[in-house]
């Protein structure tokens, strides 16, 4: 039986990078995009309770098989899921801007990869940094078509977070980076002198070599494992020692 995968993505249905994806994932599997009607980035993990959603065919250029969601990431995964019956992995991106380490807190991108995963599907979230121009998806897709070779038939992993650098060389399994950034906030105004604010933030610390954001310093592929469970257990283990409690 073929395989099946979903490909979503938080740009929005008619980014480019949407498109790109479906292309490669197509030469080893059924394809059918299920994304959001308009961008979502930094959405996160939100999902739609209080209202209903609408699921409409979009004709995409390529004769792949897609639908637009007036919600989120992750309400195009859970809805596609559904939708499709059968699905054996979920594609999200390939997101306009990378994701790396804090990112992976606030990614819509990644969000879409966590719900598949939380429906006992493999998920995988691809992202690409941008630059003035418009991606060369040309470049890339070697590449792309490389690291799904070795997601579908090298591993079982299911949650994992991929970038790709400018210029890739090589691919290397990395670990998330964590950092502390100095945020930071500026306040502006708007034409009608009402006051505005943007965040802004600042890495306080250079990346360590292993993780995610150096390798794509260093124009590796990153592929990043991850796991839905929070849990430190470390600490778990320590304070059940040190303060333990009723129970």
């Amino acid at each position: 039986m073929k395989l099946r995968i979903l490909v979503t993505n938080d740009d929005g249905i008619y980014s480019p990078g949407i498109t790109a994806l479906a292309k490669v994932a197509s030469r080893f599997a059924d394809v059918r995009i299920v994304a959001p009607d308009v961008e979502q980035s930094s959405m996160g993990h939100a999902i739609t309770s209080s209202r209903p959603l609408r699921y409409r065919h979009t004709p995409l250029a390529g004769n792949i098989e897609a639908y637009r969601v007036n919600g989120t990431p992750a309400d195009c995964v859970a809805l596609g899921v559904y939708q499709w019956e059968r699905v054996d992995l979920v594609f999200s991106g390939i997101n306009l801007g990378l994701n790396l380490g804090n990112s992976c807190w606030h990614s819509g991108t990644l969000a879409a990869a966590k719900q598949a995963a939380l429906l006992g599907i493999r998920g995988v979230a691809f992202s690409m940094p941008v630059e003035d121009t418009e991606p060369d998806f040309s470049t890339l897709e070697p590449w792309l078509e490389r690291v799904i070779n070795v997601l579908i038939r090298e591993t079982t992993i299911s949650l994992v977070n991929v970038n790709f650098p400018q210029h890739p060389r090589s691919i290397r399994w990395t670990r998330q980076s964590v950092r502390h950034y100095d945020g930071k906030v500026v306040a502006a105004e708007d034409p009608q002198n009402r006051p505005i604010f943007w965040f802004t933030v600042v890495p306080l610390t250079e990346a360590e070599e292993g993780t995610d954001r150096w390798a794509v310093l260093h124009d590796y592929v990153s592929l990043t494992p991850l796991r839905l469970d929070l849990t430190d257990e470390k600490s778990l283990r320590a304070a059940s020692k040190e303060a333990p409690v009723d129970g």
